[in-house]
């Protein structure tokens, strides 16, 4: 051609563009099964592991107690948007200075938009769980925010006093730094005692891995011994660090759990396209503070 373009060239972009992330998918595949395989002696059946493989559960398949929702709205838990946008929200509210009229507001807007859970510092439990009792909206709390780095009978008395408080759900903070170096044993022991502690009541667990601190392989590695010491979900990050969620996260996190488990994105969720390309990616509850303003901008109203 006469001004010296390659009409092949934007082909030729994309076909490497294509082989690229098929070489990223096919690294992340070999990474998360040799992962699997390093920890299935933790789980003798290999039952949890090998349910990674496979689509998600069902609700009903996984053993979870009936969503109180019914069919209108979304399963706040199930993996699937079979409602609003709103039913898959966390609504949150954990920063420092949070007031007791904050938790107030927070719950009066976890009611009106059908949120999934409002979750709030373990201070507010009960205040949380009084005011939204007898809507399906949970009390969901967190343990060991936001390091991670409390003593293992520290997080699960923190967990039995929340779920004795009325907490239904409780997001644990990983220890990091135990992850980091190595002691898998330990990592798997603290989780496996908080997620005892909130079964007592029947409250499910989330493990937060603070994914901007990990890499790759110790994303994948957190995911396996969450799944191996019975939590419900994976969750992204606590808010708290140098960066929230990521699309490619929570699609590393899917692909390692698979049907097991379900996974949470947080931190940086501000707006309903961010949401919505979480989900996409393979997350099943959002946690975010922009909650009102995310269903808004989705269209969503209050319900009657």
């Amino acid at each position: 051609m006469q001004d010296g373009s390659d009409p092949g060239a934007a082909n030729r972009q994309a076909m490497t563009e294509q082989e690229r992330k098929a070489c990223i998918e096919q690294e992340r595949k070999v990474l998360i099964e040799r992962v699997r395989g390093r920890f299935r002696a933790t789980d003798p059946s290999g039952a949890a592991l090998d349910r990674a493989e496979e689509g998600p559960l069902s609700r009903e398949a996984a053993g979870w107690p009936r969503d109180e929702r019914g069919d209108e709205g979304a399963d706040a838990s199930s993996g699937r948007l079979s409602g609003p946008l709103a039913g898959c929200i966390d609504h949150t509210a954990l920063k420092p200075g949070t007031t007791v009229e904050d938790v107030r507001r927070l719950c009066e807007e976890a009611r009106l938009y059908g949120f999934a859970a409002v979750c709030v510092n373990p201070c507010y439990v009960a205040l949380a769980a009084g005011r939204l009792e007898g809507t399906p909206v949970a009390t969901c709390t967190v343990i060991g925010f936001p390091l991670g780095a409390s003593a293992t009978v520290t997080k699960a008395f923190e967990t039995h006093r929340a779920v004795r408080d009325g907490a239904r759900e409780v997001d644990v903070v990983v220890n990091i730094g135990m992850l980091k170096s190595g002691r898998w044993d330990y990592v798997e022991s603290d989780l496996r005692a908080v997620v005892r502690a909130a079964r007592s009541a029947g409250a499910i667990t989330k493990v937060i891995l603070e994914t901007a601190l990990l890499t790759d392989e110790e994303k994948v590695t957190a995911c396996v011994l969450a799944q191996n010491a019975g939590a419900r979900f994976v969750k992204t990050s606590t808010g708290f660090a140098r960066g929230g969620a990521t699309p490619s996260d929570v699609s590393l996190m899917r692909s390692t759990v698979g049907r097991a488990m379900e996974v949470k994105a947080s931190g940086g969720i501000r707006t309903a396209e961010a949401a919505l390309s979480m989900i996409a990616s393979g997350a099943s509850r959002i946690g975010t503070s922009s909650s009102v303003e995310i269903v808004r901008n989705h269209g969503e109203t209050v319900r009657n």
